[in-house]
């Protein structure tokens, strides 16, 4: 008898949680139709665009529209080519490279309409660097752990990497740290290198069509000395774009160029200081995300001369002085980062 009402007390529960799991599939499904079926056709385009460039949400675009019509909306807000290299000619470092009356670091609040964020301003670009968990294992390390571990004071996450489950074990791409190539594994689309020269000049340079040899041979010639990579491509399958403004001239836009996303980007001004941009977005303080016109401005108003976007989404977060100033979306941590392999990490000292 006691069996028979614990069995009765389980179907139940289980009954209700199939119910529940109905009733958020069908609110789902009648959320994505209100946004890409509603009366606001920016809306719509906002909806999918930024979908698109999640990690696990993509199907939902699909739920509702045929891939041409994604491939559409894509197009309509999307970023245009933007050919020019960077001319280290025109950033002019101080030979002291840092005034001493300069703090090292300045902080900046952001606010946007869709999103907040911090400008973290790095005055001297020597001490930068990438940290990294070389040699690489199936996971990574939060980015508080990479700082602590390179004796410095502050960092962002890096580049493109494996992210499944959390496990942030392997660069893709490239990885070059204090002079060392420590990866070059090729074969994305439009991948750039994103890093510092041994002048301390960010450096955004193609790696589309080249081979492993052809890519240690342009770490050569080109001095690099600490380095990335992160990947410009756009489909339905990825809305992943590089750069954001060259020698003073900002991408052109289609659209938004970009759905609304939590971003990392990086920029240099003509003096030589780094600029550190991260923003919040997919729920986080109730905000969706900035868009790559976002950024685009928010580092032109900031004296960009070269700006790049770095990986952004899940994996964005920033950490100065034993606290994350942002952190990893979004329902997950509070005062922590995805695991990554690579980061961008500022030293007090050399």
């Amino acid at each position: 008898m006691v069996a028979k009402k614990v069995l009765k007390t389980i179907g139940k529960v289980f009954s209700f949680i199939g119910i529940f799991v109905v009733i958020l599939i069908i609110t789902l499904y009648l959320t994505v139709q209100l946004f890409v079926n509603g009366p606001s056709s920016s809306a719509r385009e906002l909806f999918v665009t930024t979908i698109l460039e999640t990690g696990q949400l993509k199907f939902l675009a699909s739920l509702v529209l045929n891939e041409q019509e994604i491939n559409a909306i894509v197009s309509k807000n999307s970023l245009k080519d933007l050919d020019s290299e960077v001319d280290t000619d025109l950033i002019d470092i101080p030979v002291s490279s840092f005034e001493s009356d300069k703090e090292l670091i300045e902080i900046h609040d952001i606010v946007g309409n869709n999103f907040s964020g911090k400008m973290m301003i790095v005055n001297d670009p020597s001490k930068i660097s990438i940290a990294t968990t070389y040699p690489w294992g199936e996971y990574g390390e939060e980015l508080d752990k990479l700082v602590k571990k390179n004796n410095a004071i502050a960092g962002i996450n890096g580049g493109l990497y494996k992210s499944d489950a959390n496990k942030g074990g392997r660069p893709l791409g490239v990885t070059v740290s204090n002079g060392e190539i420590q990866d070059i594994s090729l074969g994305y689309t439009g991948l750039y290198l994103i890093g510092f020269d041994t002048n301390n000049i960010l450096r955004i340079i193609s790696l589309e069509g080249k081979n492993k040899s052809q890519v240690e041979q342009i770490i050569k010639d080109e001095h690099i000395r600490d380095a990335i990579a992160f990947q410009e491509e756009a489909s339905d399958k990825n809305n992943h774009f590089v750069k954001l403004i060259v020698n003073g001239e900002k991408r052109e836009l289609n659209g938004l160029g970009s759905g609304a996303n939590p971003r990392t980007a990086i920029g240099q001004r003509k003096d030589g200081s780094v600029l550190f941009l991260v923003t919040d977005g997919r729920g986080k303080n109730g905000h969706l995300g900035a868009t790559a016109s976002d950024l685009i401005e928010i580092m032109d108003e900031y004296g960009a001369i070269n700006a790049a976007n770095l990986d952004g989404g899940s994996s964005s977060t920033m950490y100065y002085k034993d606290n994350y100033l942002m952190t990893s979306v979004t329902f997950y941590y509070s005062n922590s980062s995805w695991r990554l392999p690579t980061a961008f990490v500022v030293k007090e000292e050399n």
